[in-house]
């Protein structure tokens, strides 16, 4: 795409959007405008979309998408947790609970006071995450986002705080920016789940202060059809702790950006992510493309992504760990493995290093392969069905990245629904 396509496919996407006008994020809004004037929407020629198509993101209007009906309970229905709803990208206050909650403030983006603590913050962690790689989505969602949540924890709450997505209209087209702030030593665990929308745009911003710990797990929903381009921005201070995961079950495309940035010494960043597609009945594209910057002493990052493909599914891993000079005793570790379930699938990955210091650990690795025949006939020797056999593999193929999430019964909670997909789907 030429830059004189990519302006007017940008020209055209802008003018099917009504962006929020006055307000604290006001200038923020229009530095965005002129860095996504400059950049552009992509391209299949540029480098990091040469595998995901960016033109059902950059279209004036999305694709069709049915909301499926639910035959079992929401994810984290069993918790006790805080519960803040958007439907089709809209605040649904009946369903939501009271905001109000000990060690936090939480409040919405569509109506924060002109003064408040996001005033100076919403967008930074954007524009400086277009270094060294344009992230044009990213920068569309800060300049039209209508809603959000405004979330600074300044204790612990008592429980965590969740992010509820429904999708109702065959053609809703959410864009969300949510701006999170952990001060100094403060702890909080977000969820996130649930189909946004037919097409969703989501940015979320983090910044970890020093010894904060930040966790989350994100469930991306079961229909069929929607599509969705998410992207986390997060700056981690000296000891502090940032972990997500992320499960994705379904979906015709989905293309999840993850890009940290460790500042403080001694500082820790993990990422991780499953991925379970069928092709059977829809189209799968599934694309994790993470970023991690090194720019601290002592830090250690993980990226653990698995991906299960099936019947034509498609899985895309770019992932990459930036060492600037001066990060000493960096500890980075990267892999990115698929199992495919038949020959019509396809696992595209890409992982890089890019070091500038002397004294580190870094590693990556990228593998596709089969389920291992002789521990299938080891399992099947022994009494156990054949597709019982295949589910045990599966679910021990993914252990490494949901061993990623600490809390014990959220991590039930993602295998429970492992094993109901791959009862779904069993041929």
């Amino acid at each position: 795409m030429t830059i004189v396509e990519k302006a007017s496919a940008l020209d055209a996407r802008l003018g099917t959007l009504l962006v929020p006008a006055g307000g604290f994020a006001a200038r923020a809004r229009r530095d965005a405008l002129e860095r996504l004037t400059a950049m552009g929407l992509p391209g299949r020629r540029d480098e990091y979309w040469r595998w995901t198509n960016p033109t059902d993101f950059a279209a004036t209007e999305p694709k069709p998408a049915k909301a499926l009906a639910e035959d079992e309970a929401p994810i984290f229905d069993t918790l006790d947790r805080l519960k803040i709803v958007f439907v089709d990208g809209v605040f649904d206050a009946a369903a939501s609970d009271d905001l109000a909650l000990e060690g936090i403030e939480i409040a919405r983006l569509a109506d924060a006071p002109d003064v408040n603590w996001a005033s100076g913050f919403y967008g930074t962690l954007e524009a400086a995450g277009q270094v060294p790689v344009k992230r044009p989505f990213a920068t569309l969602n800060t300049v039209a986002a209508t809603d959000g949540v405004l979330i600074r924890v300044t204790g612990k709450p008592s429980k965590p705080v969740n992010v509820i997505y429904i999708h109702k209209s065959d053609r809703s087209d959410p864009i969300l920016h949510h701006c999170i702030r952990l001060e100094p030593g403060a702890e909080l665990t977000l969820l996130e789940n649930g189909p946004a929308g037919a097409r969703f745009n989501g940015v979320m911003e983090v910044d970890v202060a020093e010894g904060a710990r930040f966790h989350h797990v994100r469930a991306q929903g079961r229909d069929h059809d929607p599509r969705a381009i998410t992207h986390i921005f997060a700056r981690i201070g000296a000891e502090a702790l940032f972990k997500s995961f992320t499960l994705t079950v379904n979906g015709v495309l989905t293309r999840n950006e993850c890009v940290l940035s460790l500042i403080g010494d001694d500082a820790v960043a993990h990422v991780a992510g499953a991925a379970l597609g069928d092709g059977a009945k829809d189209a799968f594209h599934h694309d994790d493309t993470v970023f991690i910057t090194h720019d601290a002493l002592r830090g250690e990052s993980r990226q653990v992504f698995k991906k299960v493909l099936k019947h034509g599914a498609q899985g895309i891993f770019q992932g990459k760990i930036l060492v600037k000079p001066g990060a000493q005793k960096t500890d980075g570790y990267q892999i990115s493995q698929s199992l495919l379930m038949d020959d019509d699938c396809q696992f595209l990955g890409k992982p890089e290093l890019e070091i500038y210091a002397d004294d580190v650990k870094c590693s990556h690795g990228s593998t596709t392969g089969a389920i291992d025949e002789t521990a299938l006939f080891y399992l099947r020797s022994r009494g156990v069905p054949v597709e019982e056999a295949r589910a045990l593999l599966v679910l021990s193929f993914l252990a490494d990245a949901i061993e990623e999430i600490e809390d014990e019964g959220l991590k039930d909670e993602i295998v429970s629904r492992l094993e109901s997909w791959l009862a779904r789907h069993r041929d």
